[in-house]
């Protein structure tokens, strides 16, 4: 299953992570009991908590935007409580809801006058939106090759990746753990390029103790139905600069820097409409009563099961660097050594898992390979504005061999698994105990 499918399941299945998983019965009795590919009863024994989470809050916030008839945000009230209520929460003197987390990173990159023959530094481990946003502009994406053990963009390569077209450095929080923001920071201030944080799965992550989203000029975070903080599609942008925070409005509102509605042209020279509407802030000041909450639950459960999965040869959860005080684990990720499990491949040590009723993914893929990239090589505007010999160079930059080991052997598992029980955590341990001990007669099967 790949990720696409596995989120869409997630997000569609409401009752359930993904449709089709029962309740059962497991009668391992602590022991090591035959792996349900093979027959034997599966290891996880409740259901995977549904998502979103609703209650009456969320319909009263909705019901409340339906009955005053203002519905966009120009002359509307609530996109500005929750702008207010996000900064609250998150430590930011300025936030920006925007309509969605794409938006958010494409209202940045133009804020900050990104354009032809500019470059953007950013991950191959990350969501194609990263890449699109930076294609949209026409500027050159510039992957930097990621760091294996945390799935993070290696912060030490970004420097040899540097020239002069280098206008902005994004890298991404992967699965809501915090890149290696110091280095980064570091590197970035010593070239004098600022940071935009693509913070779309990171909600309330925290480096050294303070949220991630308000380290670099700005980040981006994002609503869409699989995150952690969800109105099914929606953004918002967190800056500490004052006058960053007025050209990203200024962008998103069609060049415009006004709150009501106007016939007139607006200041610089582009814009467009990436406003987010008053009925998805509406569910976001509900969904954030729950977000505090939910992300301390899902911290002390994935601490759990990295500790029991510490103690499984072959199975190497995602390390967090030094300076993350908290991740905001939209993602469970670990990496799978088939040397360990008698040579097992992936795909079916994947199969093994759901059999167990252990939903997961192989996640993201070698992005700067895809010829959804490589053709950008092809693009007859880019050759207009770069030239064959410039985008063949690209496409020679572009290599990332650590990430081809990296996406060979990660495995994902959602977020909304990490609010079950401790229980659970050890069933999904179990099942992967079961799977090796019995990984031999798996592959044969």
């Amino acid at each position: 299953m790949n990720r696409r499918n596995f989120i869409t399941a997630a997000s569609v299945a409401g009752a359930g992570l993904v449709i089709g998983v029962p309740t059962v019965a497991c009668s391992s009795g602590g022991q090591l009991a035959k792996p349900a590919i093979l027959g034997g009863t599966k290891a996880f024994t409740g259901t995977w908590p549904g998502w979103p989470v609703i209650d009456q809050v969320d319909e009263t916030e909705l019901v409340n935007v339906l009955k005053s008839k203002s519905w966009c945000r120009l002359g509307g009230k609530t996109a500005t409580r929750f702008e207010e209520e996000f900064k609250k929460l998150t430590g930011a003197t300025n936030a920006l809801g925007v309509s969605s987390g794409t938006s958010a990173l494409y209202t940045m990159l133009g804020a900050v006058g990104t354009g032809p023959g500019d470059e953007v530094i950013i991950p191959p481990y990350t969501f194609v939106a990263t890449y699109n946003v930076v294609v949209l502009n026409y500027a050159l994406p510039i992957f930097v090759d990621s760091d294996i053990e945390t799935f993070q963009m290696d912060a030490n390569k970004i420097e040899a990746a540097i020239t002069g077209q280098t206008k902005v450095i994004m890298p991404v929080h992967i699965g809501g753990s915090p890149f290696d923001i110091d280095k980064v920071l570091e590197v970035a201030g010593k070239h004098k390029i600022p940071v935009l944080e693509d913070a779309c799965q990171a909600h309330l992550a925290e480096w050294k103790g303070k949220m991630v989203g308000n380290w670099g000029l700005a980040g981006g975070f994002s609503f869409q139905a699989s995150k952690n903080l969800n109105s099914g599609e929606g953004g918002v942008i967190l800056t500490n600069d004052e006058q960053f925070a007025k050209n990203c409005y200024i962008f998103h509102n069609q060049g415009q820097g006004g709150k009501a509605t106007s016939f007139s042209t607006g200041f610089g020279t582009r814009g467009t409409n990436m406003r987010i509407t008053e009925f998805q802030a509406g569910v976001l000041l509900a969904q954030m009563t729950r977000v505090v909450e939910q992300t301390k639950r899902r911290t002390e459960n994935a601490n759990y099961l990295t500790k029991l999965l510490n103690d499984i040869p072959g199975i190497m959860p995602a390390k967090l660097y030094k300076g993350v005080t908290r991740s905001a684990y939209h993602l469970y990720m670990f990496r799978y050594d088939k040397t360990k499990f008698a040579g097992l491949d992936l795909s079916k040590f994947l199969e093994a898992m759901h059999a167990e009723g252990i939903p997961c993914s192989l996640g993201y893929g070698k992005m700067n390979k895809d010829a959804y990239v490589t053709d950008l090589a092809k693009n007859p505007h880019y050759l207009k504005i770069y030239g064959e010999k410039t985008m063949k160079e690209w496409l020679e930059r572009n290599q990332c061999p650590e990430n081809d080991k990296l996406v060979d052997q990660a495995v994902w598992m959602y977020q909304t698994m990490l609010l079950g029980s401790k229980t659970d955590m050890e069933q999904i341990a179990e099942a992967i105990r079961k799977i090796q001990k019995n990984a031999t007669a798996i592959s044969k099967a």
